[in-house]
């Protein structure tokens, strides 16, 4: 049975039942929840780009009316009309028509999952959701750049924002420096070090490694991820990224002068938080510990899988040089015995086993190295991301305090000498004004406390997050090592049995 909600038509109970996905909390349908069923609709994007300016209220959000409102001109333009107010006002006595959306599981998703970061002191992501952020890739340009200094290069691959871009070292130094200071309480990770003297392969294959972890932990950092300096990194084509990055986005002011929750910080923050913050840290501080020790031993595996291939592979080199020897065997020095001519024979069959055995202990050591060394490594870098995070906040916060207040004395100096920017800072000139806005704020050492507090909550519960690695990681372990074994047993038996023959 239609219902009569709106003026300009009666409403089917379709769009009553889309309502119920696109806003699990009976409230409020989030612009990108909408946004993403009007994908479903198959519509070309001149036709939905009209349908959003219809519905569009500037709020970021639409109302029941709006959701409504939009389903209805879905549905009339998917039956050849073109979207228009005055659709609807002939339609006022009918049942406005019922548009065709096809599966809406993922719009169901995303309104679950928008719905669930409501509340700015719940994570509420798991680290699927985390891995689903972006995936990144870097890899090693073959060419070397330069006449006389030969510089590495690197490709970056991001799949969010669908870009191939190439760095050098130190572009990504320069993205470190900016977001350490954009975000002075959040889990920004290390860089590996810059080696000076000539790089090997193996050092080089190792930084690439470190660097992939970093990338893909600020790719993925809920918080991190959305700046404007990381959207920069993953997409400027120019030249000079390294210089270019700092030019736009030096004046950027740190997170606390521009976010949105700065002004209720303290009601962000529990009052237990200080005794939590304690416990959580010294825990982690000993998960740490374990993960390191864990590593190790991994790596350790991994080290004797690499030597177990070469020795099956040099087992092999002999007993093939063995079977091949040139000299003859002659009655004068056997006897009669045909012993080392069968023996020969035997040498040739199982030179190749050995030579197998070495291959499979080489497929073993590359996956215990990037399956579980590697994950390892990552989980890593985040945790020891967290232990230098709680020693930037027992230092305390007031000398970004002091740093906040210098950047806005600058700012309203050069708003006073009329400086003109470059359009390609529209968007520091974006945040400068948010800071303006909430001076009185900035002002204020407690909020800037309190919001401190807060981002170590979120950035804590981000760690637990990851925690899942180690499940992962422990599983690929087991089943590796298993394997490994299991495949050499099988081999064992079969070398045995053929040179038994």
């Amino acid at each position: 049975m239609a219902s009569t909600d709106l003026s300009f038509g009666s409403i089917p109970a379709f769009y009553r039942e889309v309502y119920e996905k696109c806003s699990p909390s009976g409230g409020n349908v989030e612009r990108e929840v909408f946004k993403s069923l009007l994908v479903k609709s198959q519509l070309s994007s001149s036709i939905l780009s009209q349908i959003w300016e219809l519905v569009d209220s500037k709020t970021g959000y639409l109302t029941r009316s709006g959701l409504y409102k939009g389903l209805a001109l879905v549905a009339f333009a998917q039956q050849g009309k073109q979207p228009s107010d005055k659709l609807l006002e002939i339609s006022e006595s009918q049942e406005l028509p019922v548009p065709v959306l096809g599966d809406l599981t993922e719009v169901v998703l995303l309104a679950q999952r928008m719905h669930k970061g409501s509340n700015p002191s719940k994570l509420n992501l798991t680290y699927t959701d985390i891995c689903n952020l972006d995936t990144i890739e870097v890899n090693l340009v073959p060419e070397k750049k330069g006449i006389f200094l030969k510089h590495v290069e690197y490709q970056v691959t991001s799949k969010r924002f669908n870009s191939v871009v190439y760095r050098r070292y130190n572009d990504f130094v320069s993205l470190h420096e900016l977001l350490l200071a954009r975000f002075p309480y959040r889990l920004i990770p290390k860089l590996p070090p810059k080696k000076i003297v000539g790089a090997d392969s193996q050092f080089l294959e190792e930084r690439r490694r470190s660097l992939l972890r970093f990338l893909t932990l600020i790719a993925r950092h809920p918080s991190v991820s959305k700046d404007p300096i990381v959207q920069f990194f993953f997409t400027f084509t120019g030249e000079e990224t390294q210089h270019k990055i700092r030019e736009v986005f030096r004046r950027v002011p740190d997170e606390f002068a521009t976010s949105e929750l700065s002004s209720q910080a303290k009601e962000l923050v529990p009052p237990e938080t200080l005794t939590e913050f304690a416990n959580s840290r010294d825990q982690i501080r000993v998960i740490l510990s374990g993960i390191s020790r864990l590593k190790n031993i991994a790596d350790c595996l991994a080290i004797r899988s690499h030597g177990y291939a070469v020795d099956m592979a040099e087992l092999g080199t002999q007993l093939n040089n063995l079977a091949n020897e040139p000299h003859g065997t002659s009655a004068w020095a056997t006897g009669g015995s045909t012993i080392w001519n069968d023996m020969k024979k035997g040498f040739h069959v199982i030179s190749k086993e050995f030579s197998l055995l070495s291959t499979r202990a080489l497929q073993q050591a590359v996956i215990e190295e990037s399956m579980v060394c590697e994950r390892l490594n990552l989980l890593l870098d985040i945790l020891i991301a967290h232990r230098v995070l709680c020693e930037r906040h027992e230092r305390g916060v007031s000398a970004d305090h002091q740093r906040a207040l210098s950047t806005m004395l600058s700012l309203k100096k050069r708003q006073m000498q009329g400086v003109i920017r470059g359009t390609d800072a529209d968007t520091v000139e974006h945040l400068e004004n948010k800071m303006v806005a909430q001076e009185t704020v900035i002002a204020n050492v407690e909020l800037r406390n309190a919001f401190s507090l807060h981002c170590l909550h979120m950035e804590t519960q981000l760690v637990h997050a990851h925690l899942e690695i180690l499940a992962t990681v422990l599983q690929s372990l087991v089943s590796v090592q298993i394997r490994g074994h299991s495949e050499r047993i099988i081999y064992y038996g079969n070398s045995l049995r053929k040179s038994g023959n």
